[in-house]
C-alpha cells in the first residue's frame, strides 16, 4: 500500500536536507513543461523551500502547443518563471552541423539545450537544477542522457508514473496537470504509443513484476537492459598508482 502523504512529506525532507548539505539558502531550478512531473517536482520544492526559493523555466521550442499547462502551473503555484525559447539555438546547431544528423540526434538535440539552458538559469540566479523524470520512464530508457536525464537532485527518480500522480494530489495541483496525456512534443504522438505498452503495465511489473501480456514483457524488458547505462556513473579507468 502506497502512503501518499509519508512519502510526499519524506520527499519534501529530502529536499530541505538536499539544499541544507548542498547549497544553503539556494534556488531550486525546475525546467517546465507542464506535464504532471514537473508540475510535481516544482510543487515539491515549494512546499520543500517556500515559492520565492523556486524559479521555474519554461522552454518552448518554436510554439508549443500546450504552452497554457506550464503557465497554469507557474500561475498556480505562484512562482517566479522565465520564458526561453530554444528554437534559435536547436536551429543554430543542426545548420552547423557539417554532415546530415541522424534522426536520433535530431530528437535529442532540443532536450540537452533545454538542460544547457537550465544550467545557465541556475548558476546566474545561485540555483540547483531539479530533475524531473520518474522511476517508470528511467526504467526503459525514457529520457535524454544529458538532457531531461541531468540535474543535481532528482525527488521523483523512485516513484512510479502512478505514484507521482497521486503526490500530485495530494500537493493540491489541478488535475488538467495530474492528468495531461503525456506526449514527447516532436512527432505527435503519445508516450504510451512510442513505448508500445501502458505505464499502468509498467508500474504494476515494476512494484510486483506481474504482467499478463507477454509481449509488453519482452519489450519492456529488452528496453531496461538495453538503457541500463544511462542509470550509471559514466565508466572511468582507474590507474594502479
Amino acid at each position: 500500500m502506497f502512503n501518499v502523504q509519508k512519502v510526499k512529506n519524506d520527499c519534501v525532507q529530502w529536499i530541505r536536507d538536499f539544499f541544507e548539505e548542498n547549497g544553503k539558502g539556494c534556488n531550486a531550478v525546475v525546467g517546465i513543461s507542464g506535464g504532471k512531473d514537473s508540475s510535481v517536482v516544482a510543487a515539491l520544492c515549494v512546499e520543500a523551500l517556500g515559492k520565492d526559493r523556486v524559479i521555474g523555466v519554461l522552454m518552448p521550442c518554436g510554439e508549443q502547443r500546450d504552452i497554457d499547462m506550464a503557465h497554469l502551473l507557474v500561475n498556480h503555484l505562484d512562482i517566479k518563471h522565465y520564458i526561453i525559447n530554444i528554437k534559435d539555438a536547436v536551429d543554430g546547431i543542426k545548420k552547423n552541423l557539417p554532415f546530415e544528423i541522424s534522426e536520433q540526434s535530431s530528437v535529442n538535440i532540443p532536450p540537452r539545450v533545454r538542460m544547457a539552458t537550465l544550467y545557465a538559469v541556475s548558476q546566474s540566479h545561485n540555483g540547483r537544477v531539479a530533475n524531473t523524470c520518474n522511476l517508470s520512464e528511467d526504467y526503459v530508457g525514457y529520457s535524454t542522457r544529458y538532457g531531461d536525464a541531468a540535474g543535481d537532485f532528482s525527488p521523483c527518480a523512485n516513484l512510479t508514473v502512478a505514484e507521482v500522480k497521486e503526490i500530485g494530489r495530494s500537493l493540491g495541483l489541478p488535475d488538467a496537470l495530474i492528468d495531461k496525456v503525456p506526449i514527447d512534443g516532436l512527432c505527435g504522438k503519445t508516450d504510451e504509443e512510442n513505448l508500445g505498452f501502458t505505464y499502468a503495465e509498467l508500474d504494476k511489473y515494476i512494484r510486483t513484476g506481474e504482467i499478463e501480456d507477454l509481449a509488453h514483457k519482452e519489450m519492456i524488458d529488452k528496453r531496461h537492459k538495453a538503457n541500463l547505462f544511462k542509470l550509471k556513473l559514466m565508466p572511468a579507468f582507474l590507474p594502479e598508482i
